[in-house]
């Protein structure tokens, strides 16, 4: 059973539901993220990471895997069914600017840290080059086809060399779930696992490859990045329907607020 069937055919689960589910697996993985990992280093063992801690906190991150696919998949859906694409860029890119400490803060405890930015950064760089992509898509001329294409390179060049969170995998991974939109789930399952696994193999091999890093080794990390097929299986169910959701100031805001939360408590408990 697809997602575009249950669509249909009137039955599954509202995007309310998936919208829910991807942010409690996000809180899931900051939770392993922060305040887990702040554990794990107050409680080596001969200098290194206890082993069964460590494959615990390995699963709670792969839960992180799935909420980004979700969150991939709904962005597609929000760019389609916003009353203003203009609006909705303006959105993400005002709370990219107020993620953006908190985000410093939880990942690596300081105010600004410019190795990594957070991911609202990547949902509005997805989103700019579908608005983008979509409007030169009116024209059918050989110019308009190089434009869409120099607009997606684009976005994955920024992507990268700005460190956004899932880099240019990320705004792969919101093309993909555009252009598979209408098509049958099998193929966007496909296509969307081999943008995670490629996507970002690719951007190991940018970063790390040479600095004590094989291209096997990266290969296999990037594995890692298949738990995120598993949110398939709610998009599968998905019957195309908005469903009762909570205030969209929640939304937006929950992303920075449980960040300085899970800050606040890794920092009193590494005082305690």
């Amino acid at each position: 059973m697809t997602g575009l069937q249950n669509r249909e055919r009137g039955y599954g689960i509202t995007g309310a539901v998936l919208k829910n589910m991807a942010y409690v697996t996000m809180l899931i993985d900051h939770f392993f993220a922060v305040l887990f990992l702040n554990y794990m280093k107050l409680h080596l063992v001969d200098g290194r990471w206890d082993p069964r801690l460590e494959r615990i906190y390995r699963v709670g991150r792969g839960v992180g895997r799935v909420s980004f696919v979700l969150f991939t998949f709904l962005i597609v859906e929000g760019f389609f069914y916003t009353r203003s694409r203009a609006g909705f860029l303006l959105r993400l890119f005002l709370f990219a600017l107020l993620s953006e400490i908190p985000f410093d803060l939880a990942l690596s405890g300081t105010v600004f840290d410019w190795s990594g930015q957070n991911v609202y950064w990547t949902l509005f760089l997805g989103v700019l080059v579908l608005t983008l992509w979509d409007d030169l898509s009116h024209y059918r001329n050989v110019l308009a086809m190089v434009g869409r294409w120099t607009v997606l390179a684009a976005g994955c060049t920024a992507a990268f060399f700005c460190s956004t969170d899932y880099r240019f995998m990320g705004v792969l991974l919101i093309f993909v779930m555009y252009q598979t939109r209408e098509k049958d789930g099998g193929a966007q399952f496909m296509a969307a696992g081999l943008v995670m696994l490629f996507g970002t193999w690719g951007s190991y091999l940018m970063r790390y490859v040479g600095n004590d890093h094989t291209a096997d080794s990266l290969f296999w990390s990037s594995l890692r990045e298949m738990y995120g097929l598993f949110a398939f299986v709610l998009i599968f169910l998905y019957n195309g329907k908005k469903g009762r959701q909570l205030p969209k100031p929640f939304y937006y805001g929950f992303y920075p607020v449980h960040l300085l939360i899970l800050y606040g408590f890794a920092k009193l408990t590494r005082v305690m």
